[in-house]
């Protein structure tokens, strides 16, 4: 079942997905080298806790901690742990917060300082696929025309696309129909109607596009051990075209000073 919101619900839904945006971005001042991912996740906690959120991950189906943080190969669903980070390392963030009663999803991928020119190239792709998908998602159009644009930039630029996760819609649950996979034909799937709201989050992986499910029953990572980049917005589609829920500004802004200084 497919549940289009209205205006006021895509109103809650954004107050969630500011708050995502915000914690990745609190926590993107303290990634650097040294920081184990455990710490990384408590900063998490602590922040979307303080803003009276409820972190979305924690527990979801076991899920042992608030953010999802993946490094170098780790494509998603890494665990935060003793991990530590290091130079030239690149690590995907994921959160989801309850606010309200409804949820806001995100993910980014951050250099861990200075990272080589093939990861930079990785990030840029995956972080413009994300935004080719973005624009598919208007009115009339249709899932497969938002996964096309995502999987024909990547192959374009010689990534591959994980198949086996894809985007969701999103509200009262975190995961909701309609599935948003990166990867698809022109003008398949379900037609995108006024009030649907989804997360668009195109997985790449640097090499092939298979992977495998650690021991955990976590963490997927990339079977030929190449690194992975993942970035992710919430979206509500309006007469006015796509309307971004969650943001990047807050983020680019602590990345950006980080690079300056």
């Amino acid at each position: 079942m497919i549940y289009h919101k209205t205006q006021e619900e895509i109103e809650h839904i954004r107050k969630s997905s500011l708050l995502v945006s915000r914690t990745l971005a609190e926590v993107a001042k303290s990634i650097k080298p040294g920081v184990t991912t455990l710490q990384l996740d408590s900063l998490a906690d602590q922040f979307i806790r303080d803003h009276s959120g409820i972190p979305a991950f924690l527990g979801y189906r076991g899920f042992p901690n608030s953010a999802c943080i993946s490094v170098n190969e780790v494509v998603v669903h890494g665990v935060p742990g003793n991990v530590v980070l290091k130079e030239g390392d690149i690590v995907s963030l994921d959160v989801g917060v309850l606010l309200d009663g409804f949820y806001g999803d995100s993910a980014y991928t951050f250099a861990v300082g200075e990272i080589n020119a093939d990861k930079q190239r990785l990030l840029k792709i995956t972080k413009e696929s994300l935004d080719l998908g973005v624009q598919q998602a208007r009115i009339g159009k249709r899932i497969g025309d938002i996964a096309s644009a995502i999987q024909d930039h990547v192959e374009q630029n010689g990534y591959s696309v994980v198949r086996e996760l894809v985007g969701h819609g999103v509200g009262k649950k975190l995961h909701e129909d309609p599935e948003v996979p990166n990867y698809g034909r022109r003008g398949a799937g379900a037609k995108l109607m006024e009030g649907l709201v989804i997360a668009i989050e195109p997985m790449v992986n640097m090499g092939k596009r298979n992977v495998l499910q650690g021991n955990d029953g976590w963490t997927i990572f990339t079977e030929d051990h190449k690194p992975s980049a993942h970035f992710e917005h919430t979206v509500a589609l309006t007469r006015n075209g796509p309307d971004i829920l969650t943001t990047f500004e807050f983020i680019e802004e602590i990345v950006d000073s980080a690079v300056a200084h």
